[in-house]
């Protein structure tokens, strides 16, 4: 099935709708490609959306984040092995024992999840990246894109108040192309006001910030 034949809303909203089980399950599991842009970053939450996306497997889904540069200590030091070549040949025997985490790792070792930090870099901009937009796209190259949630933690027990606006390239077409747009120019550092950078890159040169006491979603 692709993208086009999943029952989709023009919003989503919490008083009225499961946001993750109506809209984010369905998209993640009939799209190859993923770009998405969040103001934090989790261990738990890169997990969670591989877990989510059933084309991992079949080698040919690709994820690209952006994300700010503020990360809790724990998620900072577990990323870094994931995303760091020195780590990747001995971090699954001996110091992974999560099957999530497990998975997760493999898909980083297929090249198939990217990861960028995006840095303000003027005063315009306050003091993190928070943009919240997210681009799936399917075999048939028709493509969803959203807007308005930062979480995808896609937990049982406790989710966040929101709303998310959708739009499809069937229906809106320009709108999507321009989301789509300001994704590429994110990634290819062409944005006005922020700095991005491959995330080892932003930890090996110390671009990074991170707190113990920083409470991420989940």
């Amino acid at each position: 099935m692709g993208l086009r034949e999943i029952d989709l809303k023009e919003e989503y909203r919490s008083d009225r709708n499961d946001i993750v089980a109506e809209f984010f399950f369905p998209c993640l599991s009939n799209c190859i490609e993923y770009d998405r842009c969040v103001d934090f970053l989790s261990i738990h939450t890169l997990a969670t959306i591989s877990m989510a996306f059933d084309n991992f497997a079949g080698g040919e889904a690709k994820l690209r984040m952006v994300t700010g540069h503020r990360f809790k200590t724990t998620d900072l030091n577990l990323l870094t092995k994931l995303f760091s070549e020195k780590y990747t040949k001995s971090f699954e025997s001996r110091l992974i024992k999560d099957v999530k985490i497990q998975k997760l790792q493999n898909i980083v070792n297929h090249g198939q999840i990217e990861l960028k930090i995006a840095i303000p870099n003027s005063e315009h901009v306050a003091e993190s990246f928070s943009e919240r937009i997210g681009i799936f796209r399917d075999r048939d190259d028709q493509v969803v894109a959203f807007t308005g949630t930062s979480s995808e933690s896609f937990s049982t027990q406790t989710r966040d108040f929101e709303s998310v606006d959708v739009f499809t390239s069937w229906n809106d077409k320009s709108r999507v192309e321009r989301k789509m747009k300001d994704f590429k120019d994110l990634w290819e550092n062409k944005t006005k006001y922020v700095e991005v950078y491959d995330f080892m890159y932003a930890e090996e040169n110390n671009l990074l910030k991170y707190s113990s006491e920083w409470i991420m979603q989940d």
